[in-house]
């Protein structure tokens, strides 16, 4: 069946706009013409894709798995027309974890590759830039990506940086002075997250995995403010990964930890079928900055 990407584009403007008469200002065209383009479809397909009720328009079972593989329909189709209509477009690659630098990261990467034309841009956690990737928005994404969060067959993913990280302790804490750490010596210690638990699963698997049951959640405000909580606090403390760089003028104290290290895992992310012709070498890219780095060379705990 050869689909007509105008049919599937009716659809999907209707799914989003969850209503027939905004998908047609939105296509600049009739609410007959998108009834009439949603029908067609439906009958090609031999399916019923949607039903109307008083608030608007729900997905039927046959809709909700369609509508994945018609946005990457659509995005495929768009990324050819812009491939046809003129040069190369840059490759769109959202990052998250900003709290924890992962620019640092993508830009040593990119030294690796300096004709690659690349557009990054600001994620807000992993389920956002999954549903940008499988909206066509963007073509990769950059940090720490949680297997089990990602949809089996639609995505890819490879680990590229495992980084150690450190603790950043106030100048006041009993543990200030030393010139490392055992992640269970901080037990007696608070953990500061810098913003809601269920965002950072590293901290709770850390607290977890060593014993460490308080623990201070807050709003993310901003690197500034994690610094203040964790001074303000007579034995509080955080974790960074070892390379992020700490404000000039700031009391705390970077203190390495051992046995074991605690590794922060950076991935790359992308859809299995996105067609940029650049993305190879975007993943080579972090490939050659990784071997030049060894930042994959590490002997890691069974646990």
């Amino acid at each position: 069946m050869d689909l007509d990407l105008v049919l599937v584009r009716a659809f999907v403007t209707v799914v989003d706009e969850a209503h027939f008469g905004r998908a047609a200002e939105v296509l600049s065209v009739s609410q007959q013409a998108v009834s009439k383009r949603v029908a067609r479809l439906e009958a090609q397909l031999g399916a019923r894709l949607l039903t109307r009720n008083a608030s608007g328009v729900t997905l039927t079972a046959a809709g909700h798995r369609f509508l994945g593989p018609a946005r990457r329909a659509l995005a495929v189709g768009d990324l050819a027309a812009d491939v046809a209509r003129s040069e190369e477009r840059p490759l769109r690659i959202d990052v998250w974890g900003h709290l924890f630098a992962p620019m640092r990261t993508v830009q040593q990467a990119l030294q690796h590759a300096p004709g690659l034309d690349v557009e990054p841009g600001p994620g807000r956690d992993l389920p956002a830039v999954i549903s940008a990737l499988s909206r066509g928005e963007i073509d990769a994404g950059f940090g720490r990506v949680h297997p089990a969060d990602v949809p089996d067959g639609d995505l890819a993913h490879r680990l590229v940086r495992l980084e150690p990280v450190d603790a950043i302790l106030g100048a006041g804490h009993p543990l200030a002075d030393r010139d490392e750490l055992r992640p269970a010596d901080l037990r007696g210690s608070t953990l500061v997250f810098p913003a809601a638990a269920s965002r950072l699963d590293f901290l709770v698997r850390f607290a977890d995995q060593f014993g460490i049951p308080d623990r201070s959640q807050g709003p993310n405000l901003g690197f500034g403010h994690l610094i203040d909580r964790v001074s303000a606090g007579p034995r509080c403390f955080s974790l960074l990964p070892a390379d992020v760089p700490l404000p000039d003028g700031t009391a705390i104290r970077t203190v390495p930890l051992v046995d074991p290290t605690p590794l922060y895992a950076w991935s790359l992310i992308w859809r299995r079928d996105d067609h940029h012709p650049r993305l190879p070498d975007l993943a080579e890219a972090f490939a050659a900055a990784g071997r030049g780095s060894r930042w994959l060379e590490y002997r890691l705990s069974p646990t």
